[in-house]
């Protein structure tokens, strides 16, 4: 088995896409992306058919309220199914995904999905429950969040690997913001795409808003939504109260 080349080969790889070739890669950049696959047999986990999962979207659509047949007002409701889910040709730029290419984010808990869309004190949130339809395959870069260690030398083919995979890990959980580049995004969508490409159809990482995860899956039609509840921003520890009647989607 090869050894990575150094302890800081995602952060040469991360260089090179960012800054060099962004779609074609010289030799160095695939042997890497091959060691990372090879070293990801460790990071296989499954997910199970029927598993349940949340995804936020901050603010509400309105639901007209009647009484005695006559419009009284409108009133706060959650957004409605397709709203929950990724518009399908108009994808925006994300952690995993390119612009035009829709990955489907979720949360391993409702909370870790709301503390995602960082919603102020006040701000509604509209909180879909989703749940897999098939058992799926995901690489899990979870295990080495924020592990850093310096090295002066390098270090064993062990550390060597340790300190790879606590690279991707914590890039993969790195809280996106209003200011990153879109650049800033291209090493963990390469590293995504790539993943899915050689059999792979997710990837979990730790939410660092949380204490769950978050798992991007890369087929929208392996799971489905089940219904959807809003909740209100009550402090600013993530604390929300369900502030209206949810809705279930039938067959």
């Amino acid at each position: 088995m090869k050894h990575f080349k150094s302890h800081s080969s995602y952060s040469n790889f991360e260089r090179s896409v960012k800054t060099n070739n962004r779609y074609f890669y010289d030799k160095e950049i695939m042997k890497f992306m091959m060691k990372v696959l090879e070293a990801s047999v460790k990071r296989v986990e499954y997910i199970k058919k029927g598993s349940h999962l949340w995804r936020a979207q901050l603010g509400h659509s309105w639901k007209p309220e009647y009484q005695d047949d006559i419009l009284i007002g409108d009133l706060p409701a959650p957004y409605p199914s397709e709203r929950m889910l990724p518009l399908r040709h108009e994808a925006s730029e994300g952690r995993a995904n390119p612009k035009g290419i829709p990955y489907l984010y979720t949360a391993t808990t409702k909370e870790t999905a709301m503390a995602e869309v960082r919603p102020w004190l006040g701000s509604t949130v509209s909180v879909g429950s989703f749940k897999t339809l098939k058992k799926m395959k995901l690489v899990d870069c979870s295990v080495n969040t924020n592990k850093f260690t310096i090295y002066f030398k390098e270090p064993s083919p062990k550390k060597r690997e340790e300190a790879v995979w606590a690279d991707i890990d914590t890039a993969f959980s790195k809280p996106m913001t209003n200011t990153d580049r879109v650049a800033d995004y291209v090493p963990t969508q390469v590293m995504a795409e790539f993943f899915k490409h050689n059999g792979f159809d997710g990837i979990a990482y730790k939410s660092m808003l949380a204490e769950g995860h978050n798992i991007v899956f890369f087929d929208l039609d392996s799971i489905k939504l089940l219904s959807c509840h809003l909740f209100d921003l009550k402090d600013l520890k993530f604390k929300f109260n369900e502030s209206a009647n949810p809705y279930y989607v039938t067959e």
